[in-house]
């Protein structure tokens, strides 16, 4: 008996002296950090390490306490890297909601994958995924892991916070670098902090920026880009080296000149090639026809493909080496065109832009690496003609809304220079709907329906992608895309123009079962047969952020209803017209010779406006929802 006390004894001592306190228990989490949150940053800590101009290091401890499914992608870490960096060590473990260790990943579980993006030929960039993803909520995750990097261009940007329902405990941001290679630093939304200033004991200089208890953000509806309201520090070299290419990015214009160090000489065509462009181009008149000419034998002969290899994501392919394969990726396509326009005489230039449908707006104050594309830029007297040289299909001219309306950084023969895109207004952007509906006593219809989509309104819901493809394609969009509950398609037709503004028309014929409603001797219809509004902006008690409006548009619907002679109007509604801030609304109800003519026009505006005039939006949209389902009721004269 005595001898099984001590054994018990001697386990206790044992096991007492190898316990491992807990980390990270839930109930030490403040109470206000917990309310209505799905993720609770617990703790981060970013260190990025200038060494030298062409060497750096990234290190990130991460902790967070995850509450729900809505939160399980903090579960998850991916850790990027290539032939120019590498990840020196990963580490990840989680523990449960009393801060107990329940899983720690060894290497051989940390995944090691092709970063395949989906339309690269090829590219040496890889991950490596630590998914600690449990079944059993709350469970807090551990990641630690360090970068090395064999170049100095970009500074990752660090982000406080950067979603709904997530707060934070702590975090922490250091910049580590030599004196003599101090980076630039701009701070958003972090109502001017100021780093602590200090020193290493090896001679470098740190800035460090600290956060406590922070609660989630909250994203209004119709307000500004999510990206752009983020608390976040941008940071970028001032001089730096990337393969042996040096620079500067104190201005924009030393930026250009690193663009164009590494574009030197890429820019040779094969004789025959050149000769080519000038016959081509030789009987044209107009620089702007030579231009158009040029941008359509690319578009021919070239196709998109992604090749990335190192230095490969900034620097293009030899403009030869695209004109033997027929392919490259924007820059490369880009460099090729600008070569192009030069054997027909043209000036052109190779533009960096910042890609996207809703991409934030480039920092123009802040030189730095803030683009994900290149397109072509050729001055032609007071306008400008831009080229988007990735697409077989784009129409001439057309920035459209991946790359209209928004600054751009020109490549000159010294430098750079910020230019600004096309803007496409609301009288560019229109929607123009004409249709004939013969409606019978039993409420059935058929309907002969043409609309005409140019400028912005060519994208609607991917038309223009859809345009050239096949007839299967073509029905399935009008199928999605027509606002009727009921109705078949009984032929249809889709027209392009490829214009600076470009527009597509199509023509439908549908039949509309029960279009009507019939009760006794009523019959009742909605005039606005296919574009009614619906969407009302969320209820905001008080509202903190501006109004955005981004995309300004026009929408015409003419609609013509044959009625039966024996059924007449029992009442015809007055015509509605009301403005606001935002946009003009007006439509009309006329009875002439037997048919109902009803016409609609909606005007919405771009632009950002106070926060106080949100209320104003809701009442448009509402007046708007309103005016469009207004019924006629008509009644049979027997």
């Amino acid at each position: 008996m005595m001898k099984q006390i001590f054994s018990a004894i001697l386990l206790f001592i044992i096991s007492s002296a190898y316990a491992v306190d807990p980390k990270y228990p839930v109930t030490t989490i403040p109470a206000e950090l917990k309310e209505g949150t799905d993720v609770v940053i617990r703790s981060e800590e970013t260190i990025f390490k200038i060494i030298s101009k062409s060497k750096a290091t990234l290190h990130v401890h991460e902790v967070y306490t995850i509450f729900n499914a809505k939160g399980k992608a903090y579960a998850t870490e991916v850790v990027g890297y290539d032939k120019l960096s590498r990840v020196v060590n990963f580490d990840a473990t989680a523990y449960d909601a009393s801060g107990k260790q329940i899983k720690r990943l060894k290497n051989s579980d940390i995944y090691d994958q092709s970063s395949f993006d989906g339309f690269s030929l090829y590219s040496d960039n890889r991950l490596k995924v630590a998914d600690l993803t449990q079944g059993s909520y709350p469970y807090t995750v551990e990641f630690d892991y360090e970068l090395e990097y064999k170049f100095l261009f970009y500074i990752p940007t660090f982000v406080v916070l950067s979603r709904e329902r997530v707060s934070l405990e702590r975090s922490q941001y250091m910049l580590v670098y030599p004196p003599d290679l101090a980076p630039r630093v701009k701070a958003h939304n972090l109502d001017n902090l100021s780093p602590s200033q200090g020193k290493t004991k090896d001679g470098f200089e740190t800035l460090t920026w600290s956060f406590e208890k922070m609660l989630p953000l909250k994203f209004e509806s119709l307000g500004p880009l999510h990206e752009e309201l983020f608390p976040r520090i941008s940071a970028a070299p001032s001089q730096f080296a990337y393969e042996g290419y040096e620079g500067t990015m104190n201005s924009w214009n030393e930026f250009g000149q690193w663009i164009l160090s590494l574009n030197k000489g890429r820019d040779q065509l094969p004789e025959e090639t050149k000769n080519k462009i000038k016959s081509l181009t030789a009987d044209l008149k107009t620089n702007e026809e030579k231009i158009k000419a040029v941008y359509e034998y690319l578009q021919s002969r070239s196709r998109y493909v992604s090749i990335q290899l190192g230095i490969g994501g900034f620097q293009p392919f030899e403009a030869s080496v695209v004109d033997k394969t027929g392919y490259g990726d924007c820059k490369a396509l880009s460099n090729y065109t600008v070569a192009l326009l030069e054997a027909a005489g043209i000036k052109a230039n190779y533009t960096l832009i910042n890609a996207g449908r809703n991409e934030p707006s480039m920092k123009t104050e802040f030189p730095s690496s803030q683009f994900n594309h290149v397109v072509v830029a050729v001055p032609n007297g007071a306008d400008t003609v831009w080229l988007e040289c990735t697409s077989q299909t784009n129409p001439f001219g057309y920035m459209g809304s991946f790359t209209g309306d928004r600054n751009a950084l020109m490549i000159t023969d010294t430098g750079a220079k910020i230019v600004k895109t096309p803007r496409y207004g609301a009288e560019q952007n229109i929607q123009a709907r004409s249709a004939e509906v013969i409606i019978d006593k039993a409420g059935n219809a058929k309907a002969t329906v043409k609309t005409t989509y140019s400028g912005l309104q060519y994208e609607n819901d991917g038309l223009h992608a859809i345009l050239s493809n096949n007839s299967d394609d073509q029905k399935k969009w009008i199928q999605d895309n027509t606002q009727i509950p009921s109705f078949d398609i009984a032929s249809f037709s889709m027209t392009n123009r490829k214009d600076k503004i470009p527009s597509a028309t199509v023509n439908v014929s549908l039949v509309l079962n029960r279009f009507a409603s019939v009760s006794g001797k009523r019959i009742f219809i909605t005039p606005n047969l296919m574009n009614r509004s619906t969407f009302i902006p969320e209820k905001i008690e008080v509202r903190k952020t501006t109004v955005v409006r981004r995309t300004p548009f026009i929408d015409i619907d003419t609609i013509r209803y044959q009625i039966p002679e024996e059924i007449y109007p029992e009442f015809l509604p007055e015509s509605v017209k009301f403005i606001s801030r935002f946009g003009e609304y007006e439509a009309s109800f006329k009875i002439d010779q037997g048919r109902l003519l009803y016409v609609r026009r909606v005007k919405m505006k771009k632009g950002e406006f106070p926060a106080d005039s949100y209320n104003e939006l809701i009442e448009f949209y509402k007046n708007m929802n309103k005016a469009d389902n207004t019924k006629i009721v008509f009644v049979t004269k027997t």
